[in-house]
C-alpha cells in the first residue's frame, strides 16, 4: 500500500536534509558566486552510476473516472503516467503535472486512495478543482526503460511530460503547471530551473542539497562533487525561469532547507513560504487546495498567482 510506504519514506528524506541545512557547503547556498545556468552546466555531462536500478514493477490500474493510463515519449523511451479523462466541453483548461514524494521515479495507487487530510499526498484537490493532472513515472521507475538517476536524467522526463501535456485536446498549452513534494519538490525544483516552459511551480518540502538524501535515492557516485552539485537545485536558483513558490511547514520538514534557499537569492522569481503551525506533511491538502483555486483564476497573459502569508498560516492556526 503506498500511502503508508509513502509517508515514511518522505519522513526519512526530512530528517536527513534538515541535518543537511546546517552544512556550510557552497552548493547549498544558492548562486555561490556561479552565474553558469544549471542547462548550461549539465550539456555533455555524462552521470557515473554506481548501481544500475529499475523497479521492474506494473503500472496499477487506475479507476477510469479518475485516471487513464498514457504513455509519453522521453529520452529514455516511453514512460508510463497516469492523466486525468479530457474534458469534452471543447474548452482549453489548466494542468498540472504532480511529482509525488518517496520513490517518485514510480507511480500506483497511492494518488488516488483516500488519505487523512494531515497526510494527504494524493494532490486530489487539483482534480477535485477541475485541473487537468497527469503523474508521470519516470526512467527505471515501474516497467519503464532506463535506470534511476537521482535527479539528473528525471528533469528531462519531467519536461518531455509536459510536452506530452501540451498536445492533449482539451489543455491549455499555455497554462501548464508544475508540482510535487519532498522527492518531488526537489525535482521540480530542478526542472524550474532548466526551463521556462511552466506558467508557475509549486515546490512542496524540496531539499536545497540532495547529498542530505539517504544512499537509497542517489545511485550514482557521490563521491563526485559535480554529480551532487548538478542535482542540489540550491545551487542554481539564479536560472529559475518562470514564478516558483516553495512551501514547507515551521513544525517538522525542510524548513533549514527553504531558510537557507530564501538567504542566497535576489531571483524575483523565486518565491519562499515558511507555513506556521505545518508539517511536511499537514501543509499539503490545505495548500493544494489554495493553489488549485489560484491556477483556475489564473486566466491573464501572464500568471497572477501570488500567496500571502495570513492565507497560508489560517488553516493551521490554533
Amino acid at each position: 500500500m503506498r500511502n503508508f510506504r509513502f509517508a515514511v519514506l518522505s519522513l526519512l528524506l526530512v530528517t536527513g536534509c534538515q541535518r543537511q541545512g546546517t552544512s556550510s557547503n557552497p552548493s547549498a547556498g544558492g548562486q555561490a558566486g556561479n552565474q553558469t545556468s544549471l542547462t548550461e552546466a549539465r550539456r555533455g555531462f555524462q552521470t557515473r552510476l554506481a548501481r544500475r536500478e529499475s523497479a521492474r514493477e506494473p503500472v496499477p490500474a487506475p479507476p477510469p473516472r479518475l485516471f487513464v493510463t498514457v504513455h509519453y515519449d522521453s529520452p529514455a523511451g516511453k514512460l508510463a503516467a497516469y492523466r486525468s479523462p479530457l474534458p469534452q466541453d471543447g474548452k482549453k483548461h489548466p494542468a498540472i503535472l504532480w511529482i509525488t514524494g518517496g520513490d517518485c521515479n514510480s507511480i500506483d495507487d497511492g494518488v488516488w486512495k483516500e488519505a487523512p487530510p494531515e497526510n494527504d499526498q494524493t494532490a486530489s484537490a487539483f482534480r477535485k478543482a477541475g485541473v487537468i493532472m497527469m503523474f508521470p513515472s519516470l526512467r527505471g521507475g515501474n516497467d519503464n526503460p532506463g535506470f534511476k538517476e537521482g535527479f539528473l536524467g528525471e528533469v528531462d522526463d519531467v519536461l518531455a511530460a509536459a510536452d506530452y501535456l501540451a498536445r492533449q485536446a482539451g489543455v491549455d498549452p499555455r497554462r501548464i503547471y508544475l508540482g510535487g513534494h519532498s522527492t518531488g519538490g526537489t525535482l521540480v525544483l530542478l526542472a524550474a530551473e532548466c526551463s521556462d516552459r511552466f506558467r508557475a511551480v509549486f515546490s512542496f518540502g524540496p531539499a536545497d542539497d540532495v547529498a542530505g538524501y539517504g544512499p537509497e535515492y542517489l545511485p550514482f557516485n557521490t563521491s563526485d562533487r559535480r554529480e551532487l552539485e548538478l542535482r542540489s537545485p540550491g545551487r542554481w536558483l539564479h536560472s529559475i525561469q518562470s514564478p516558483v513558490f516553495v512551501f514547507e511547514g515551521t513544525q517538522q520538514g525542510n524548513l533549514r532547507s527553504l531558510q537557507a534557499m530564501a538567504r542566497s537569492t535576489s531571483n524575483p522569481l523565486a518565491h519562499f513560504h515558511p507555513v506556521r503551525g505545518a508539517t511536511h506533511f499537514s501543509i499539503l491538502a490545505p495548500t493544494t487546495g489554495l493553489v488549485a483555486a489560484k491556477i483556475l483564476k489564473d486566466t491573464g497573459p501572464a500568471t497572477n498567482i501570488a500567496f500571502t502569508e495570513e492565507e497560508l498560516n489560517r488553516p493551521f492556526a490554533r
